[in-house]
Parts: C-alpha cells; structure tokens; sequence
C-alpha cells in the first residue's frame, strides 16, 4: 500500500509539473509566419517561447517552469500593435483560431473562454445602456432590466470563475450599477466616481497583465463630460484625469508607472492631443525616464517633440568655404526641403537627381542636402552633381549630430517646411514629397 500511495504521490507531482501548449489556427494561413510568446511582468515583458506558424497552424511548447498567469502572443511586427494576451494557468492546453478582423476564439481553455465570454456578454449590456441614453430613453423599467441584467452576468461569472485567473480580472472590472434609473449625466458621473472601485491595484496578477494599465489610459480619455466646446477643452479635461491616477499608482513600482504613462503619451500622440502629451512628458514621464534609465524612450520622446509637425525645424549649421550658413538663416523661401542623405546610399544617388531636375525650375523653393558621410571626398563628388541644392555635411554618419538632431535611421529622409521653417511634412520617399508639394505650387 505504501508503494502504491508513493507511486500516486510521484505521479500527481509529475502531473502538476507537467509541460502544456498553447496551439492555434490562424488564418488567412498565407499571413502568418512565426509565434513568440512573452510572460508580462509589472512594466515590461519576458521572453517565454517561439514556434514557427505552417500552413496557419502553430503550437508553443510552454516550459514546464512557465509562471501562470498572462501571456502575450507576437505574430507579426511591429511587436506593439501585432498580439494578443491569453491566461496561461500551467494546468490546460489551450487551443484557438485566429484572424486580425475577429481576434482569438477559444475551443480548448476554460480560463480563457471564461474570460471573453464575461467581456462579450457585459460589453453587450453597456452598449444596450449607451444606446438607451443615445435615444434619449427615459423608461425606467427598461433602463432597469439592463441594471438588473449587469448584476446577474457580473454575479454568475464571479461565482463561475472561482479558482480561476480569470477571476482576478472579472472581479476587477465589476461596472458601475447606478440603483435605479439615472439621467445620462448622472450616470457618466457615477461612472466616472466609481471607475477603479473594484480593483485592487497592488494585486500581482493584476499588475503583471495590460489590464490595469488599460483601464487607465480609459478613465484618462474617456472619462470626459458630455459636452466639450473644442479640442483646448478637452485636452484640459483629460489632464485633469492625467492627474486624477496618481493617486491609485502611487504604492506601484517606478516602472509600471514610467510604462503606464508611456502608454498615455503614445495615446496623446496618436489623438494629436499635443498640450495633453507634453503635459504627462514634462510632469510625469521624463522623471520616471531617468528614475528607470530608459534613456531610449526618452530620447524617442524628446526627438517626436522637436520634430513633430508645427514645429520650426532645428537649427542646421555648416560651411561654404569659410562663410558659415544657418537653416534659420537661409533667404526666404515658399517652402524649403530637407533632404538628409549619404553618398554611399545606392537610393539617394537615384532619388537626389531626380529630385533636382524635378526642383529646377521652383524659384521660391530652397533644397538643403544633409550628407550623412563617413569622409569627405566622395560627398564632395556627388554633392558637386547637384549644384542647385545647398549642401551641408554631417561626419559619423548615424552617429553623426544631425542624424540624431532629425532622428534619421534611413537615407534619404525628407522634411518640408514651410516659409517659416515650421516642418509641414515628413514624406516617406522622394515621390510623396513631389506629390506634397504639387498640391502647394
């Protein structure tokens, strides 16, 4: 008897030790080519497992030490817009299908199926309350079967989930439940009052996931009230919420807090909400920049800031003999455009002459060539083929100070300006400046 017990007890514990997959179909099949896994951790993310995807179907052997809890599956770059996250328990194999349009569908993992079920299910009641409002309902059984209806989804899966990792985000996310009807201004103020009631925020399993991070940036751009004048306004209620979360991250690491806020200013960014994403940058983010040392991110910061459009471009300085010329003082101009570029560079040896053909004859436009050159002599030849163009040099080349001044990692790279030297546009290639400025001239 005691052999048996043993030989069970060997086996249960082999049993919890042992190694479990994660296994897709992706399609269309032709799209997809590899998979890495990476456990995210409080601020940053680990580097787990990678398989190659064939003819759409992929499956990642999970070491027999991977932690649970949440994963983030890469398939495509770049790494930040191509993933999705799954909850790895290291007791299921977990199996789905795929596709950009849809998202994951779970056929084998409990965690997970219960996880999107909850947030389909209470996503479908909170747009029931948001069209109820946009048709300006004011019925107040019917306001209140919806009320009823996010009680019962939200008290079945917190029962449902028990035991589960998911539990942890399906408890988090419990939503505001006015107690009875409540005007559409009420309610986003209820809303607003009570957004991070039911998390917790020095939960690990929490802060180890996108989730916390997620429902921040949220509250901070959605979080609004229903009227705005404009745009000036807006951006001075989504500072306030900016405001508003120190609070709930306060007790978290400087690197959560330096990666959260780096969410909110990629999210300014993208709204072109500038006064919002200088804002978190200069009270927030550059401290925490230097309090983590991730100097690369602020460098990224500081280089979109200086060269974003409306901007006057960065003073450029060189010599024509011993004359030193400045971009800030170049003769007025309509427009000017910077080319920075490199004489070793089998594309700018065809796009820089033709671009000077195609310039020859636009009197109120001035060309500055940055050469981005290792040596001299070759720039001097092929800057001399380009006479109507102005020409500054820049020794280093990559490292050089005007490829890191303009954030250039390719030559050539294009910046447009305008009679002010305000940067207007930065085209991707030497047509799209032509197609640029044939709409100005």
């Amino acid at each position: 008897m005691k052999k048996i017990l043993l030989l069970l007890s060997a086996f249960v514990a082999l049993s919890a030790n042992a190694q479990h997959t994660i296994s897709g179909t992706f399609t269309p099949a032709e799209d997809y080519t590899w998979l890495i896994a990476y456990r995210i951790k409080p601020g940053t993310q680990a580097y787990t497992a990678d398989t190659a995807i064939q003819f759409g179907k992929a499956t990642l052997d999970m070491p027999e030490n991977a932690e649970p809890g949440m994963y983030r599956l890469v398939y495509a770059v770049p790494q930040e817009e191509y993933n999705f996250d799954v909850i790895y328990n290291g007791k299921e194999d977990i199996v789905f299908t795929f596709n950009s349009d849809d998202g994951a569908a779970y056929t084998n993992s409990i965690e997970n199926s219960t996880l999107s079920d909850y947030l389909a299910e209470i996503s479908a009641v909170e747009q029931d309350i948001i069209t109820f409002y946009s048709k300006q309902k004011t019925n107040k059984k019917e306001f209140n079967s919806l009320l009823k209806s996010l009680t019962s989804i939200q008290k079945n899966y917190e029962t449902k989930s028990e035991g589960l990792i998911a539990n942890h985000f399906i408890t988090a996310n419990a939503p505001y439940i006015p107690e009875a009807y409540s005007t559409a201004e009420a309610y986003v103020a209820g809303k607003k009052e009570n957004y991070f009631k039911a998390i917790d925020f020095s939960n690990p399993v929490l802060q180890s996931s996108v989730f916390l991070t997620d429902k921040l940036t949220n509250y901070v751009f959605t979080a609004l009230p229903l009227t705005l004048s404009g745009t000036d306004e807006l951006e001075q209620e989504v500072i306030k919420n900016v405001d508003n979360i120190s609070t709930p991250l306060g007790s978290l690491t400087d690197d959560f807090k330096f990666y959260t806020y780096y969410e909110l200013w990629n999210t300014a960014v993208a709204y072109d909400y500038n006064t919002v994403s200088d804002y978190i940058y200069t009270n927030y983010l550059k401290d925490l920049a230097i309090a983590t040392e991730n100097v690369e991110a602020k460098n990224t910061i500081e280089a979109h800031n200086r060269l974003r459009i409306g901007e006057v471009a960065p003073e450029i300085t060189w010599k024509t003999g011993k004359e030193l010329n400045k971009l800030s003082g170049l003769a007025p101009a309509k427009n000017y455009v910077l080319i920075f570029w490199s004489s070793t560079c089998g594309h700018c040896l065809k796009e820089l002459p033709a671009l000077h053909k195609e310039f020859k004859n636009k009197t109120d436009l001035t060309v500055l060539a940055v050469g981005l050159e290792d040596e001299v002599e070759n720039w001097e030849i092929e800057a001399a083929k380009l006479p109507n163009f102005k020409h500054a040099i820049s020794l280093g080349k990559w490292d050089s100070e005007y490829a890191e001044l303009y954030d250039v990692h390719a030559t050539p790279t294009y910046y447009i300006l305008d009679s002010e030297k305000r940067i207007i546009a930065k085209p991707e290639d030497d047509k799209a400046a032509v197609e640029f400025l044939k709409k100005i001239y």
